[in-house]
């Protein structure tokens, strides 16, 4: 499904210059990015902020199914922290589609530390956007 795209997206967006401008790969089920937040993106002191967090663990599970060819918004998202995550450290988030029902898909995701500890979990489900809807819309094809 062909869809236009200004690339201003706050996460994945190549033309934001304030966004966090994420880089998605495909391997296997999963979708895979890295990031390293910096002072910008701080909570308390050398911590990352927790919205940032999960914005990211949504957006990754929202790749999911670009992979797939759809395009979907947030109608659930549910987060839960389990360790802070440090600033000027990478950190890898992966997520992966659980199951698929009519225009309902459901995503998990986690935010894993350079150690291999999880420092987030998330669950989301995505109501999926028609191709008649998308093609109503502004700059839609």
């Amino acid at each position: 499904m062909a869809f236009n795209y200004d690339h201003n997206c706050f996460c994945c967006g190549e033309r934001n210059a304030r966004g966090l401008q994420l880089k998605f790969v495909k391997e296997g089920d999963y979708v895979r990015t890295t990031f390293v937040p910096t002072e910008v993106y701080e909570g308390y002191p050398g911590i990352m902020h927790g919205g940032i967090t999960s914005t990211i663990l949504d957006e990754i599970m929202s790749q999911c199914l670009n992979y797939l060819g759809l395009l979907g918004f947030t109608a659930r998202l549910e987060v839960r922290f389990r360790h802070h995550v440090p600033l000027n450290r990478p950190v890898c988030f992966e997520a992966q589609i659980v199951k698929r029902k009519s225009s309902l898909v459901e995503t998990c995701a986690r935010a894993i530390l350079a150690d291999g500890s999880i420092a987030a979990e998330a669950t989301g489900r995505f109501m999926l956007i028609s191709r008649e809807k998308q093609a109503g819309q502004p700059g839609s094809t």
